[in-house]
């Protein structure tokens, strides 16, 4: 294990984090592997016994721990223990693949043990409407920190830590691209949640408009952050436009189905803008500078393979 002097973190290469991954089972078949994975994003065995099952082992230590406070604070107010959930929070940038760490690690940590319950929740439900984007001239930031109802999605949060049941999140749809009216799904007191999105560790200086007190992050109790070199970030999003430009873009439904009509020399120049002029300045202004505020950093390098790790000391 190399640690580096004035830094937070310690870094491992892929081998020394594999090591220690122990005795962790491996509770997922090559068949819902496929499943879990994201349209452009490879997920091999190998990935999951070397980058997933160590971290759910770590991941078990840090929810023992904070279920053992718990249970110490609730016996020195002399009351009964009330179930919290455990936040996990993702962030990093769009195609890096959020969202399939997200789905693999809800996969590995509800079979720890008999009847745990693992909520996923992606921040995408509390974007404002695609209306109230218009209204605001902010369509084309999308994704920045304004397009989101920060208060709404502060009060989720802090719903979820107060030991509220039944919270509604709202639904978005990304074939639609826009929230979905009236359509909801409900949490109901999971005893870990995953919270993955762009703004997830985002803090009031990237909302200049709202300046909140409290942060996303202070409710979160371990953090990951996902992060690649900017080039393979912008050759997974054209590569993924690409791919959903024979598929989802040519649902009638599609936002974006006009796409679908664009010679491949078209799409990749319109993925190339898309990419420099929103999804670039995105991760530049308000993603990247929130890699530092990670419990763990997983980096990734060709294939979507983690080529090494940092973990906060």
């Amino acid at each position: 294990m190399e640690t580096f002097p004035r830094s937070p973190y310690m870094q491992f290469t892929r081998e020394q984090w594999a090591a220690l991954r122990d005795s962790e089972p491996m509770t997922l078949t090559y068949e819902e592997l496929l499943e879990l994975q994201g349209i452009d994003n490879e997920l091999s065995i190998d990935e999951v016994e070397d980058i997933y099952l160590p971290l759910s082992r770590l991941l078990s230590y840090y929810v023992n721990a904070r279920t053992s406070r718990q249970s110490v604070l609730m016996k020195f107010l002399n009351q009964n223990s009330q179930k919290i959930p455990f936040i996990v929070g993702i962030a990093g940038s769009v195609s890096v693949g959020k969202s399939t760490t997200a789905r693999v690690l809800q996969a590995l940590l509800s079979r720890w043990k008999e009847n745990t319950r693992v909520a996923l929740v992606t921040t995408d439900g509390f974007l404002y409407p695609n209306a109230v984007l218009e209204e605001k001239g902010i369509m084309l930031k999308k994704g920045f920190p304004q397009s989101y109802d920060i208060k709404k999605l502060l009060k989720f949060v802090t719903d979820l830590k107060s030991g509220e049941k039944d919270i509604k999140v709202p639904k978005y749809s990304h074939l639609v691209y826009d929230v979905i009216p009236g359509e909801y799904v409900t949490i109901d007191q999971p005893d870990i949640l995953i919270l993955e999105g762009l703004n997830v560790l985002q803090s009031g200086m990237d909302y200049p408009d709202e300046k909140p007190r409290i942060f996303v992050s202070d409710y979160v109790d371990f953090s990951i952050y996902v992060d690649a070199d900017e080039e393979m970030l912008e050759e997974w999003y054209i590569s993924r436009f690409m791919k959903f430009r024979k598929g989802a873009f040519t649902d009638p439904k599609s936002y974006f189905r006009n796409f679908a009509q664009l010679s491949e020399e078209e799409a990749v120049k319109t993925s190339k803008a898309i990419w420099r002029e929103i999804n670039r300045k995105n991760l530049w202004q308000n993603v990247q500078p929130t890699r530092e505020r990670a419990s763990l950093i997983l980096h990734k390098a060709e294939g979507h393979a983690v080529d090494y790790v940092k973990l906060r000391k």
